[in-house]
């Protein structure tokens, strides 16, 4: 599988909107094949109170902004919508994007999120089994509506539980993101081809996606990772970049560290 680039514009601590429109015109310049955000609607870095913007107003925005990329939420927090809701979101912005956009989704984590905008926290375990709950009608609404998606909408699904998590990727996930380091992707793999075996599914189907880099992390750091995972056939590997500045280094590195590969 050949390797992708991804980058994920932190919707946080840019006070003008057009800072994050800049950074994805720009990512989709440098030759990055998907362009991430994230589903909160706080920063989780930096000033807790400062400037952020919702996650699939801003993909709608995207749809019509770029021309290539793929793009998607990195990842879209299921407690937050109806999964029929969120079906028909997925399926529109797919329209607008003539069939670039992916839906990544997971089962939620940030309590002060589920705290001020009234939702129900409940607990990791029955977050997960909403989750689970919420992706046969996920899947279930695309097939009746009218007109239906462009194409099949790839899912990713981020995060690493090997009871409830990995068995979801198992039956709906085309796309697994994991936050391991490679001692523990290895093991997670592992864990994900038995849920695989389950099911009845070939594991190679799913696509591997990771997450290089982080706060304090070099250029040269992230090329070092991103080697790593390439090994243990990661296909999707993605950097990060926050508000204000959007510094896409690291990113334009990953790039040209992809195209030697080729």
């Amino acid at each position: 599988m050949a390797i992708r680039i991804g980058v994920q514009i932190q919707p946080q601590q840019a006070p003008d909107y057009q800072l994050i429109r800049d950074a994805v015109l720009r990512a989709e310049d440098l030759g990055v094949d998907v362009v991430f955000n994230w589903d909160h609607f706080f920063p989780l870095y930096g000033d807790a109170d400062g400037p952020h913007f919702e996650c699939w107003t801003m993909l709608g925005a995207w749809a019509e902004q770029t021309s290539r990329v793929e793009f998607g939420a990195l990842v879209t927090c299921n407690s937050y919508r109806n999964p029929e809701l969120l079906a028909d979101m997925a399926r529109t912005v797919d329209h607008i994007s003539g069939g670039r956009v992916i839906l990544g989704i997971g089962s939620g984590w940030f309590e002060r999120d589920y705290d001020e905008y009234g939702y129900e926290f409940g607990t990791a375990g029955s977050r997960l089994d909403d989750l689970g709950a919420a992706m046969p009608r996920i899947v279930d609404r695309w097939g009746k509506l009218n007109p239906p998606p462009t194409r099949k909408i790839p899912v990713l699904i981020g995060g690493g539980g090997e009871r409830k998590t990995l068995r979801i990727v198992a039956e709906y996930g085309d796309i697994w993101h994991s936050f391991a380091d490679a001692e523990a992707y290895r093991h997670k793999s592992e864990v994900l081809a038995r849920h695989c075996a389950d099911v009845g599914r070939d594991p190679a189907q799913i696509e591997r996606s990771v997450a290089v880099g982080g706060k304090g992390k070099t250029v040269d750091d992230v090329l070092r990772q991103a080697d790593e995972m390439a090994e243990l056939g990661v296909g999707l590997i993605t950097a990060d970049a926050g508000g204000p500045r959007y510094n896409l280094d690291r990113v334009e590195a990953l790039c040209r560290w992809r195209d030697q590969r080729s």
